[in-house]
Order: C-alpha cells, then structure tokens, then sequence
C-alpha cells in the first residue's frame, strides 16, 4: 500500500496535473478529506476509543468510523488496542510496537513492513470495544469500507463535479500519503524531538511544530503523563486543533463527558520535573559559596512543595466525603473549593522561583 500509493504520488499525479490540472472543487475536497481522516484518527481512534477520553454520540461515532476507514490505518480495535499496548509499554524495545529505542525508521514506517512479535495481535486489552457493535462492524467489514471509501467515493463525488480522476488522485493517493505521514511522525518524531516539561520517565515531548500538523498530537510528553484528558495541547494557546473539534462538538451536544486533569495534578508534575533539572544543574556544583545558599533554596523550596502536595491530599480527602454526604452540589461556593484553588496558585508561583533559582545556578 505505501509503495503504491507514493508511486501514483510521484508519477501519475504531476503527469495528470502537466496534462488536464486540478479543478477547485478537487483541491476543497482533497483539504476536507485530509481533515476529516485526521480528525477521525485523533478525535475517534486515538482520544475517543484508545483513551475514552470522553464519550460521543451515534452521528459523530459514524463520522469517525467511516474516515477512519479512509484514513486506512486499520480498524478501531486493532488501531487502539496497539496503542494500549504502547501506552503500558512504551520505549520497551521487545514489547512497544513502534517503540523508538529501535531507531526512528522502526517508529515511523518500519514497524509495520515486517511480522514482528511486538506487533502482533491481542484484543484482551480491549474488551470494551469488542462489546461495541459498532466497532465490531466496521473491524468485520474494513476492507469493503476502506476500498469504499478511498475509491467508490473520491469517483463519485468527482464525477458530480465532472473531476473523477482529480478527485482520486487528490483526495485518494495525495491525501493518503501526507496524511499517513504525519500520523506516523507522532510515533517518531515526537517520541525524538522536543520539550519534556512534565516527566523524563519516557521519550515522548512536547513540540509545537509536530502540534501543527497533527492536528494537536504533538504535545506527546503532556499525553504519556495525561493519557486519559481529551487536550494534548492543555494551555489556551498550544496548537490543538482535535481539543477544539471536541470541544465544539460537545457544544452541539455531539460529544459529552470531557475528561480533563485537574490543574493541580498538571502543576505538581510541571514542578517535579524543575525539581529534577534544578538538582541537576547543582549536583554538578560544589556546595560552597553562592552555590551552598541555592543548595539550601532548593531544600526549602522541596520542603514547600512537599507540604503543598500533602494539604492538596488532605483536601481532595475532605471533598470526596463531602460527595458522599451529597453536598457535592455546594461544592463550587465550598471554603474547600478555595482553599484547593489557593494551592494550585501556590505551585504556580513556586514554579516561578524555581524558573529563578535555575538561572541563578546557570
């Protein structure tokens, strides 16, 4: 498929582009086939059924199943059911199926170009979504809707626009190609190249260029830390295309149930890993002269923290007996909802003077 669909990319399609030229209407369906097999593969495959990141209604599941198929990445259950076994194991050389500790070619394309026992199938990890009809159809019936849907419909649209082969060849091979592409960096370039702002405990990063062409999945260090939240890209201003689409369609009443980490959680991993940088930096210095009293800074300030971290459990205590004394309904007026908010405001701003006692140890 990847020899195939890349040959017609680079022979028949700048050949039929010399000869007759693309019309516009084959250019706007190639940019919505590409966003919509994207959008299935993020929102559907990966943050919807690999992760139940949240939970979508009957129009906006068919939506996914059937440009996912387009997408040709597989079926729903064998897509995230390997993507399970990633999660649970991943950087394990023998068991991760695109694991990057056996080279970037290996993550990104190889993987998949050989029977290897990393790879192979086992669906007990994914019981859940064998008991979905729904995906149990369109795992039965792939192939037909695969073909289906990368060739019985780019022809039919097409030819509605008198464009057929344009329509293919754009919206079919082209899109297939990039699109395979950045789905695949995610698996290589994300786990290569970028930030670790939130745990060092795995390859995957954070990196904003990736974000922007996989429609949000380059904030990979956030995800292997937060697997389960419905945003990769967690700040208002990362680049997260799939967190908008979700959002939106939970605003049509399209999608329901949005997971998301409590913004404590977030802060306390954040000022972990400055721990972990700030230790570094100053284990490499003598404890003498300016470096002892940053030394004693850091102490302070792991004892700070500590503290936080423990008033946060103790509060976090008091509210779940608060739900089971079903007052949960006060809980947002609650002296309890304050003083957890005055916390995380607390790790906020000790993680500015860690930012300064970093550069001081610099």
């Amino acid at each position: 498929m990847f020899t195939l669909t890349t040959a017609v990319v680079l022979t028949v399609l700048p050949w039929y582009a010399l000869n007759f030229a693309f019309s516009g209407a084959a250019w706007v369906w190639f940019a919505f086939c590409m966003v919509a097999t994207g959008l299935s593969i993020t929102g559907g495959y990966h943050r919807l059924w690999a992760h139940r990141a949240y939970q979508a209604r009957l129009p906006l599941r068919l939506f996914y199943l059937l440009f996912g198929a387009m997408a040709l990445q597989n079926s729903v259950l064998v897509w995230a059911s390997m993507h399970r076994v990633h999660h649970r194991y991943v950087d394990d050389p023998e068991r991760d199926p695109y694991s990057i500790r056996r080279g970037f070619w290996f993550a990104h394309l190889g993987w998949m170009l050989r029977d290897y026992p990393s790879a192979r199938l086992d669906f007990s990890n994914a019981r859940d979504l064998q008991d979905d009809p729904l995906v149990a159809f369109q795992h039965r019936h792939y192939l037909g809707l695969a073909l289906g849907m990368n060739l019985g419909l780019p022809l039919l649209v097409g030819t509605l626009f008198g464009d057929p082969f344009g329509f293919l060849l754009l919206g079919g091979f082209l899109r297939l190609v990039i699109n395979h592409h950045l789905t695949f960096f995610i698996n290589s370039l994300a786990h290569t190249w970028g930030r670790r702002p939130y745990t060092a405990d795995n390859t995957a990063r954070d990196n904003d260029l990736v974000a922007l062409f996989t429609y949000g999945e380059g904030y990979h260090n956030f995800h292997h830390q937060f697997q389960w939240d419905y945003r990769n890209g967690v700040r208002w201003w990362q680049i997260d295309p799939t967190k908008w689409w979700i959002a939106a369609c939970a605003a049509l009443g399209l999608a329901h149930g949005l997971k998301r980490v409590p913004e404590f959680k977030i802060q306390r991993a954040m000022l972990q890993r400055q721990f972990e940088r700030a230790r570094e930096r100053l284990r490499a210095c003598a404890p003498t002269g300016r470096f002892a009293v940053l030394h004693r800074l850091l102490e302070q300030e792991l004892e700070a923290f500590s503290a936080t971290v423990n008033e946060w459990t103790r509060l976090q205590g008091e509210r779940f007996e608060a739900a089971r004394r079903s007052l949960a309904g006060h809980w947002s007026h609650s002296e309890l909802r304050r003083r957890l908010q005055t916390l995380e405001r607390a790790l906020h701003d000790q993680r500015r003077r860690l930012r300064l006692l970093h550069l001081q140890a610099a």
